[in-house]
């Protein structure tokens, strides 16, 4: 095992290490207090360049039970070993560790650990903490409990929000004289809260002067987040604060707090405070804080014993709620009692004991959540109280532990050679489950929204994101998929209706939906510097209704679920066509057929250029989906809904013989703008637009991913030029295998020259300022279709270090991005691994990355559930039914619960082109 060390002082890191003649070097980099830690460390990676190794080794650190690897300087303590795992990937150990386990053992051991735990050391201010209170959140798809101190209030550093799936409400603001109204995703009242206090002094808050250190840890195997704080308080008293928070899988109104408090240098009285914080509102995204966000009253506080309960109901949308918690001690089973609240609003229990030096103590809360949306109102109170009697930590610490075997048995994904690969895929696999569970969401009516139940960026919204979301979730858990997509199915009324009142036929469904499948996108938007009201044309993302079919397919594809398709897929898909129809108009000039006034996935274009006209005209990612759209709607009929069935989706649909003809007509003749080098134009008009210098503005500007507003503040628009936010005019190789794609272009009418793919890839990344984390998945997939493995890695990358990192700069404070946690796990299977489902039989193509040793990971496919072990050389497949499988352009024949193994000679197998 080859080995580096690293001594740490205050002002230095000695380096040492072998190089490739074995000979020993040590090499001084001297700290720079003007340069941030992470600018220090890569000094570091800068020296390692060329050495190979496979473990660190910290010669001195600090000693501290919660981890070996925290060390001291320029006056500050740092777990180094959280920073080098990342830029290293590999695991770094201390020296007494390895003296007491061994140099293997102990870097097993860490390699175990950093592969199953998200951790953050240190006490962090405003948007970065935020952003780890995001990534720290637990939950059960039924509520999201973002990951904040328990102790904490909102404030600008702290947000502890509760949310729960599908419970919105409306507010009504003026602002320069016209109502806005936003229907947002409640923040309900927090019952989390927990402190204490010594002697019945003023009770502990979070206070950078109190706090020596915190240490954070989020347990993905068992779906535990522990907090550990050593508290120093102005009083002199020293304790030890160990949180542990789960929530229940099983039981999903409930979650459950362990809080064990330790008294360090002294004996005495302590108290413990319990709350139900009814006052807070919505306030974690700063922009939104102009408009109302107290989005409920309360209507109902009460205790008894050692439970409270807190009952209210929301403003608008007038669901009624209760929260109950029961807040025990674990010692001794000292009841709590009450004490007056010191807020309306909020009800409050404290707990006291006498305590000694050095023992530790344990209480325990206990919280259950029901509201009108999931039970009968008149049953709330009784099913809060009756759900409380018999809660305990213990019980939903089981319930967890049990829930994530079951999710890492069905959805893990194995990555060996690529530590921080296997933490960051780990982690965005949790993410989905916390978002939605085949436990709580069939007794739901709710679907994903784009930030997940994390934070209250985009109001919580449903938007096309489901689209990068649903298909891993019909991969692992069918009839959770399922569930999804009834939301939609649910709202197919709503849509219509909205369709209607923009003058068209057929199902329209929003750019942003909410509660009622409405939409929820602005018609105008106040500008900041200029006090009007502009336009706002985002909810021209018509595409939107195309996600929604693509997801209806997908799941139906994968699934098989033909009961599905004939009950409720082919209506959506039907109603969802009409629209299109209508839409799409004849152009005499070209004998073509045109869809006018949408915008594509592109933000960047919501119009054009001195046109008072909204919109656009011809977006190729669009025009590509409804021609794919009336082909799919095609092939059911028949296939696999019985005529009878479709007929009578088609008169619901208000589409006759004659439309329908027209249908296949629209579907072969809508326009496309190519120009003569096959380069496929965003939407029409797109080649008249100048281009930009981009590494102009990048020496003027460094990150130019929101190109949009640079070019606003410099009096200019978006709309004028060639640039884009994200993939756009090739979205559609992405959701399908080039093969297919090509075909629709070709019924199109459309053969593109040669090698088109790869001019367009190069002409569109170029233009392209990926100021969506969607983007570089997109893109990763498209560069790895042509064979551009390098650009494929270095895109999904960043896109798997997204959120952890925050690469947008304070995003991630607002919820994590759901779209792009799913997509990732799709690239890494389908792209990756090559496990292609989106055919009648899986067909492989393995691409890894060159230091993947090996990927395995198990899926459902038509009732069939799949395990697969890709390595370099080999490929390993078993099915619990027989079934059979494609190898590039072999049929091979698998029997049920036997491993197939192929060797392709550790040779790449090249995308099918």
């Amino acid at each position: 095992m080859k080995v580096i060390s690293l001594r740490v002082t205050d002002d230095a890191i000695v380096l040492t290490y072998r190089r490739a003649n074995r000979q020993e070097q040590q090499s001084v980099i001297t700290y720079d207090p003007q340069q941030s830690i992470g600018a220090n460390l890569e000094k570091i990676r800068e020296r390692l360049v060329g050495i190979t190794f496979d473990v660190a080794v910290i010669e001195n650190p600090l000693a501290y039970e919660f981890s070996d690897t925290i060390v001291g300087i320029n006056h500050q303590r740092i777990d180094i070993g959280l920073a080098l795992t990342n830029m290293l990937n590999v695991p770094v150990v201390s020296q007494q560790t390895v003296k007491v386990l061994g140099l293997e053992k102990a870097a097993a051991r860490k390699q175990a650990y950093n592969q199953w735990h998200l951790d953050y050391y240190g006490q962090y201010n405003g948007k970065r903490n935020y952003g780890q209170e995001s990534m720290l959140t637990i939950g059960n798809g039924f509520f999201g409990l973002r990951g904040s101190y328990v102790e904490a209030r909102a404030d600008q550093d702290n947000y502890p929000g509760t949310y729960i799936a599908g419970l919105y409400n409306q507010l009504t603001t003026k602002i320069n004289d016209r109502d806005v109204v936003n229907e947002d995703l409640v923040n309900m009242p927090n019952a989390q809260f927990l402190t204490f206090s010594v002697d019945h002094q003023t009770p502990f808050t979070i206070k950078e002067e109190n706090i020596q250190d915190i240490y954070r840890s989020l347990d993905l195997q068992t779906g535990e987040l522990r907090t550990t704080m050593m508290i120093q308080l102005a009083t002199g008293h020293a304790l030890k604060v160990v949180t542990t928070k789960v929530a229940d899988m099983h039981n999903w109104h409930q979650y459950a707090i362990r809080y064990q408090l330790t008294p360090l240098n002294f004996s005495g009285s302590l108290q413990v405070y319990s709350e139900i914080d009814g006052s807070v509102i919505n306030s974690n995204v700063e922009r939104y804080r102009n408009f109302n966000s107290r989005h409920f009253d309360v209507t109902e506080m009460s205790t008894s014993g050692n439970e409270a309960y807190l009952a209210g109901q929301t403003k608008t949308s007038q669901v009624k709620f209760v929260i109950g918690s029961k807040l025990t001690n674990g010692n001794d089973n000292t009841p709590a009692k009450l004490s007056t609240p010191s807020q309306p609003n909020i009800v409050r229990q404290e707990l006291s004991l006498d305590v000694t030096q050095n023992q530790s103590y344990t209480f325990e809360k206990s919280v259950a959540l029901f509201t009108s949306l999931e039970t009968k109102a008149s049953d709330l109170m009784t099913a809060t109280a009756d759900e409380l009697h018999q809660a305990s930590f213990s019980q939903s610490e089981k319930h967890s532990d049990d829930f994530w075997q079951d999710i890492w048995h069905n959805a893990d994904i194995q990555i060996e050679g690529d530590l921080t690969s296997q933490k960051l895929t780990r982690v965005n696999i949790f993410h989905t489950f916390v978002s939605a569970t085949p436990t709580a969401n069939p007794h739901l009516d709710a679907s994903v929204g784009a930030r997940g139940l994390h934070g209250e960026a985009y109001r919580g919204h449903v938007f096309w994101d489901e689209m990068f979301i649903i298909p891993f979730y019909a991969l692992h858990y069918p009839k959770l998929a399922r569930q999804l997509l009834m939301y939609r199915y649910r709202r197919l009324e709503a849509a219509k209706k909205y369709a209607v009142s923009e003058g068209y036929k057929g199902a329209m469904f929003p750019w942003q939906s909410g509660m009622y499948g409405d939409e929820q996108s602005q018609f105008v938007h106040l500008n900041p510097l200029t006090q009007k009201w502009d336009p706002d044309n985002s909810r021209l993302q018509r595409h939107v209704s195309l996600a929604v079919a693509y997801n209806v397919w997908v799941y139906y594809h994968y699934a098989n679920d033909k009961d599905f398709m004939r009950q409720y897929g082919i209506q959506m898909l039907l109603d969802i066509a009409r629209f299109w129809i209508s839409k799409a108009v004849y152009n005499p000039q070209t004998k073509r057929y045109d869809i006018k006034k949408v915008m594509g996935p592109d933000e960047f274009h919501e119009g054009y250029p001195n046109s008072d006209e909204e919109g656009l005209t011809n977006n190729a990612y669009t025009n590509i989906m409804v021609s794919w759209l009336f082909e799919t709607v095609t092939y059911l009929r028949g296939n696999v809904v019985a005529e009878n069935t479709f007929k009578q989706a088609l008169k619901d649909a208000g589409i006759d013989g004659k439309l329908y003809q027209k249908m296949t007509e629209i579907g072969h003749r809508l326009t496309l703008d190519v120009n003569d080098s096959g380069i496929i134009g965003q939407f029409q008009g797109y080649f008249d637009l100048p281009t930009l210098n981009f590494e102009n503005y990048r020496k003027k500007y460094g990150d130019i991913s929101r190109m949009d507003r640079i070019l606003k503040a410099e009096g200019h628009t978006p709309d004028s030029y060639q640039v884009a936010k994200q993939a756009d005019a090739l979205m559609a190789f992405y959701n399908f295998d080039f093969s297919h794609v090509n075909q629709i272009l070709k019924q199109m009418g459309y053969n593109l020259p040669h090698e088109f793919l790869t001019h367009n890839i190069e002409y569109y990344l170029a233009r392209t300022t990926h100021g969506s984390t969607l983007s570089r998945i997109v893109y990763a997939v498209l560069t790895l279709v042509d064979n551009n493995m390098d650009q494929s890695w270095q895109l999904f990358s960043q896109a798997l270090f997204s959120d952890y990192y925050d690469i947008q700069g304070g995003t991630t404070a607002e919820g994590i991005h759901l779209g792009v946690m799913a997509a990732t796990l799709m690239l890494e299977t389908r792209n990756y691994a090559g496990i292609n489902a989106l055919t009648d039989v899986i067909t492989i193509t393995p691409h890894l990355p060159k230091h993947w040793r090996r990927i395995t990971f198990s899926q459902h496919f038509r009732g069939v559930r799949y395990h697969f072990e890709i390595t370099q050389h080999a490929i390993t497949v078993t099915a619990d039914k027989p079934t059979k499988i494609n190898v590039a352009d072999q049929s091979l024949p698998l029997k049920a619960a036997q491993p197939l193994t192929v060797n392709y000679q550790g040779k790449p197998l090249r995308a099918l082109k």
